[in-house]
């Protein structure tokens, strides 16, 4: 069994929290952190599990950096 190293972010948006994978595109959410990044953890397993030879991007040193944005 293959062993990778995936990097997470997880926010509190609403009532719920937020787990994001940053190395693929799987995110989920749960009422608390905890029960955020275990569904998160279902969700790559799953994701995993279909996925045929697909690539796992490397994060290396994430900064969070906020950034005004104006639209129409």
């Amino acid at each position: 069994m293959k062993k990778i190293i995936l990097q997470n972010v997880v926010w509190k948006e609403g009532k719920h929290c937020v787990a994001q994978c940053l190395n693929v595109d799987v995110s989920s959410f749960g009422k608390t952190k905890e029960e955020a990044l275990d569904n998160l953890n279902e969700a790559l397993k799953l994701y995993f599990e279909d996925c045929s030879g697909g690539k796992v991007g490397k994060v290396e040193m994430p900064t969070l950096v906020k950034q005004q944005f104006t639209h129409a």
